[in-house]
């Protein structure tokens, strides 16, 4: 039997890191999962190691940044955070400097949450931000690397943005219109994604950018 292993969350208080610190609460191969954050996850469970910290103070915490996984779901929103330079600081520095620590610490599976349309040579600050968090990532040359590039998020949040969440239903009425080389437009569940990152944490596959439809083509594969 395999050892059971130690995962690294960062992001469990979001939407999609909470689905994914429950899925791997109940998952056998888990032995340890280091929660790191400002605010407590609602979550009881022996396996729950919380490191309450303020994020962008990350490598300060180093030393304790071990294990065999790091999955990072950290990410905001232009509504949530207009201010660029905070988004800046958030959707980039935060995995950046997760996955140097990753590296230093010599763990060896580091995936990350960016977005469909990420690309550092846009002129769209957001799709560029996401871009050049991914090459930020990738230069550490994490043996096993994995950059899941969502499209729209479905799910409740717990913010009530009220025309957001209308457009999220608009999409998901449109989601069958998708079809062929569309399909990875389609809206996604956050279930799904945490389905997606659970898998490649513990079946090989080629590091590397990972779309929507691949998402959730890794989410109907049983975990």
């Amino acid at each position: 039997m395999e050892q059971a292993k130690t995962a690294i969350i960062l992001g469990a208080t979001g939407l999609t890191g909470g689905i994914l610190l429950d899925k791997l609460i109940k998952d056998d191969r888990y032995r340890k999962i280091k929660v790191f954050g400002r605010n407590h996850v609602s979550q009881k469970s022996e396996k729950i190691e919380e490191y309450l910290i303020n994020l962008f103070e990350l490598e300060k915490v180093q030393e304790l940044f071990t294990g065999d996984e790091v999955f990072c779901c950290i990410g905001t929103t232009k509504s949530k955070t207009p201010d660029k330079e905070l988004y800046r600081k958030i959707d980039f520095g935060i995995p950046a400097t997760a996955a140097k620590l990753a590296r230093r610490n010599k763990v060896d599976t580091f995936m990350v949450i960016s977005a469909l349309g990420a690309d550092e040579e846009s002129n769209i600050f957001y799709n560029k931000v996401k871009g050049e968090m991914e090459g930020a990532v990738m230069e550490q040359k994490i043996s096993n690397t994995y950059i899941l590039q969502p499209s729209l998020i479905a799910g409740d949040r717990a913010e009530n943005r009220f025309m957001e969440s209308i457009f999220i239903k608009l999409m998901k009425l449109g989601n069958h219109l998708l079809i062929g080389n569309l399909k990875k437009y389609r809206s996604i569940e956050p279930e799904e994604i945490a389905n997606a990152m659970q898998y490649l944490a513990n079946h090989p596959y080629e590091s590397g950018r990972i779309e929507s439809d691949k998402i959730k083509a890794f989410s109907n594969t049983s975990a």
